[in-house]
């Protein structure tokens, strides 16, 4: 973790899903799982099967809502075997997602150690922010469906790190998957590959002046 300890890096940009939140990656066997068919089919579908990627980005960038992404991965998941329906399908599939507490302590711990945090996310669904206050965990707000450019393009950090007002070098980017934090890499952001919110603080604590 050598790019924490540089003496520029001094703000944050965070994921909100599987970072915020418990695992979106879990949340989501879950509910292939609760379909009576693989429990790894819904995840699958969103890696490898191209019309269900294409909603997937189509849904993230805002290019077509919450109802029309859901109307089209249920007839994805019933092409595959699923009795599915569409309305409220994000919803189900996020059921198993939880606030960690512990995280959001660690952003108001950097924010008051005089450390700016930008919130990066990729939109899904409807309500998914509903449980937190965005304005108390962030200073910016940068969501994919309402800049129309999504993780990992090297577009919406820069943008988040312009709203700052800061440059990709001062930057750290925590993440749970590994090509967002690449994306990120290559405007020379630093990053995080988040595990937990334990492991997390641990790599921040020392670079950022905050307790382990």
């Amino acid at each position: 973790m050598s790019d924490l300890v540089a003496e520029k890096r001094t703000a944050v940009l965070v994921d909100f899903g599987g970072v915020i939140t418990s695992s979106v990656l879990q949340a989501f066997t879950d509910f292939g799982a609760s379909l009576g068919v693989d429990p790894r089919l819904p995840l699958d579908l969103l890696g490898r099967d191209q019309p269900s990627r294409t909603l997937l980005a189509d849904h993230e960038c805002g290019r077509i809502d919450t109802e029309a992404f859901e109307r089209g991965f249920a007839e994805r998941l019933r092409a595959h075997g699923a009795d599915v329906t569409a309305e409220g399908l994000t919803a189900r599939m996020q059921t198993g997602m939880s606030i960690d507490q512990d995280m959001l302590a660690l952003l108001a711990d950097l924010r008051i150690a005089g450390h700016p945090v930008a919130l990066v996310s990729n939109a899904f669904g409807t309500g998914t922010y509903d449980r937190v206050d965005l304005t108390a965990v962030a200073d910016v707000v940068v969501i994919s469906a309402e800049v129309g450019i999504r993780k990992p393009s090297r577009r919406i950090y820069a943008l988040a790190c312009e709203r700052l007002g800061i440059r990709p070098e001062e930057a750290v980017m925590i993440d749970d998957l590994q090509q967002n934090l690449d994306g990120a890499a290559r405007i020379g952001i630093g990053g995080v590959l988040h595990t937990s919110a334990t492991d997390t603080r641990r790599q921040l604590a020392e670079r950022f002046g905050i307790s382990a």
